[in-house]
């Protein structure tokens, strides 16, 4: 330790929200260069070369050969897939001196393809997994949380290439399967769960999440095993109702209502139900929201939700993907006379709206779209905006007197909902994403033109996986789930030294010592960092070693005189006394006994 290079600090740096953050910084792994980029010192190095030697040799062993893009690439590939304005203000692009445009990579599926494309052509060549570990960048807008979430990152990318659906089915398993021995071996607590694919692209998807409470991603799981995103959960539709008995519609004035507790209040007061109380899940709620395409064009659309419930914007993101979405603005409503704030209601949206403007003879289709919530059913009768103020319509019966677009998953998901397949209730968690597997299909295969001549001769187009793991955030997040109030404690497997080993006190006995400790551990293959620091108290040394976080602490020091030294073990926080003559032997068995858990 006199010459590594290393700084450790004693205070947490200013902008760290989460322990990972804090301690990375503080115990000298990484060190800020701007907001979500970081430089990669020594001990960081090591640790990320351990876990990207599990990932390698999983990925390995599951049939894949590793390869290694660019990170900056052309924009052509990018604009042949459409992504190059689907990823909009995500990516980083930039102009060469000869007026080329580049971007950073955020992923690289077009450069597989097209590699792919350039040298294999029969469908002999074929099944191919390849895979690269690169950094890739994202023009995140709030980089938050150290390397959970930042603008450059690390990332192992595999794809697989099949000619049939069934050679994709079977990639894909293994490729599942390589993910599920990776995270074992990293000691990463993690949930499979059913996903979207967002702009990627592709049908089936699942993601590996390890929860946390710091997780940004929410995910359900039911007792029955049921278990995916809060993106990807569908609702289950009731059944239709029979409205034959139904009172027609009729305007009421609710004053003062602009919101779903006053209207529930007044509909209460002045309207009272025979058989029950109104509730909120009796209203329905039209939430006005801004899109921005790719491209940047600005269109608005209203979203009809029961009132009893909010609109969750992820899932309105994922459901609306490549668009942006956002709460519609003061200035989007002025815009828009014939909408309401607060008394909003379907007569002014959707195939209303359209129908009137066609009875009166207006030109062009001019109606804001309009999509239902699943649980919007014909039959169901609601208390909703009269697009009037101060005025709300009761009884108004979805199928009779209105319909929408379409349906869109937007409404938040709650502890208690059933499952989608019928196996229970929902329970919420938090988690982070760490992997995600989905099937490409033929996107990006069909963009690029990527065919090979099957058995017959006959060019057929071939058929992509795409897996990916977040080897930084991987890092991170056993930083997260392995520290305490002292510093981290790596888990053996990637720890950045197996041992620290520490010479106490000023005696120079007690470093020739060390010295010949040090030597014997590591010529039997012991990883050891060694504070040698002839000027540095014992209690700046511990302070540092429990920082830093090996999962065996050696101290050499005043026991020596007694012919013993001390070994402690941070995980578990416990501490003996070791013969020095035994030392080497204790130390090397212990360690093994640890790489075998």
């Amino acid at each position: 330790m006199s010459t590594l290079f290393l700084r450790t600090l004693r205070e947490d740096p200013a902008d760290a929200e989460v322990a990972s953050h804090k301690l990375l910084v503080r115990a000298g792994y990484i060190r800020r260069a701007a907001p979500g980029i970081y430089s990669w010192l020594p001990l960081g190095l090591r640790v990320l070369a351990k876990v990207e030697a599990v990932v390698r040799e999983e990925m390995n062993a599951a049939g894949g050969q590793e390869v290694h893009f660019p990170a900056l690439l052309p924009k052509e590939p990018y604009e042949a897939t459409g992504r190059w304005t689907e990823y909009g203000q995500g990516i980083f692009r930039l102009v060469d001196r000869k007026g080329g445009d580049y971007l950073l990579a955020p992923t690289h599926e077009e450069m597989f393809t097209l590699l792919v494309k350039d040298l294999y052509s029969s469908y002999k060549d074929l099944p191919l997994t390849i895979y690269q570990i690169q950094t890739k960048y994202r023009d995140e807008a709030r980089p938050r949380a150290g390397l959970l979430r930042g603008r450059e990152f690390i990332m192992k990318d595999s794809y697989s290439f099949d000619v049939t659906d069934e050679g994709l089915d079977a990639s894909y398993a293994a490729q599942r399967e390589a993910y599920i021995r990776i995270f074992d071996r990293l000691g990463l607590e993690y949930v499979i769960v059913t996903a979207t694919s967002g702009a990627m692209g592709g049908s089936k998807s699942e993601e590996f999440l390890s929860p946390t409470a710091i997780g940004e991603d929410t995910y359900v799981r039911s007792p029955g095993g049921y278990a995916a995103n809060v993106e990807a959960v569908t609702t289950p539709v009731p059944a239709s109702l029979d409205w034959a008995d139904a009172p027609a519609a009729h305007v009421e004035d609710t004053p003062d209502t602009p919101t779903i507790a006053t209207l529930v209040d007044h509909a209460n007061a002045a309207h009272p139900r025979a058989d029950r109380a109104w509730t909120a899940a009796d209203t329905l709620k039209n939430v006005v929201v801004a899109l921005t395409a790719p491209a940047g064009e600005r269109s608005l659309l209203v979203v009809g939700i029961p009132g009893d419930r909010e609109a969750d914007m992820t899932r309105l993101e994922a459901a609306l993907a490549p668009y942006g979405v956002e709460a519609a603005t003061e200035e989007d409503f002025a815009r828009h006379p014939q909408l309401v704030k607060g008394y909003i209601g379907p007569g002014a949206l959707g195939p209303q709206a359209r129908a009137e403007g066609v009875a009166r003879g207006d030109e062009g289709d001019t109606a804001i779209p309009y999509l239902l919530d699943p649980r919007i059913v014909p039959g169901t009768r609601w208390i909703t905006g009269a697009n009037e103020p101060g005025r709300h319509v009761f009884d108004l019966t979805a199928g009779r007197d209105f319909v929408g677009d379409g349906t869109i998953e937007a409404a938040e998901v709650r502890a208690g909902d059933p499952a989608p397949d019928g196996s229970g209730p929902l329970e919420l968690a938090r988690g982070v994403e760490i992997g995600h597997i989905f099937q490409l299909g033929r996107k990006y295969a069909e963009a690029l033109d990527l065919r090979v001549l099957d058995e017959n001769g006959k060019q057929q187009v071939v058929t992509m996986g795409s897996y990916g793991i977040g080897v930084t955030r991987c890092l991170a997040l056993l930083a997260e789930n392995n520290h305490d109030e002292l510093g981290l404690k790596w888990p053996i497997g990637v720890a950045p030294y197996q041992v620290h080993l520490v010479a106490t006190g000023r005696d120079q006995a007690v470093f020739d010592a060390a010295d010949s400790l040090a030597a014997a551990l590591e010529s039997n293959g012991i990883e050891v960092c060694y504070d040698d620091r002839p000027k540095v108290s014992p209690g700046v040394k511990f302070k540092d070693a429990e920082l830093i976080g090996a999962p065996f602490i050696l101290v050499v020091g005043r026991g020596l005189a007694d012919g013993e030294v001390e070994l402690k073990t941070r995980a578990g926080g416990t501490s003996e006394p070791v013969r020095v003559d035994d030392a080497v032997e204790t130390v090397v068995a212990r360690v093994r006994e640890a790489l075998v858990q």
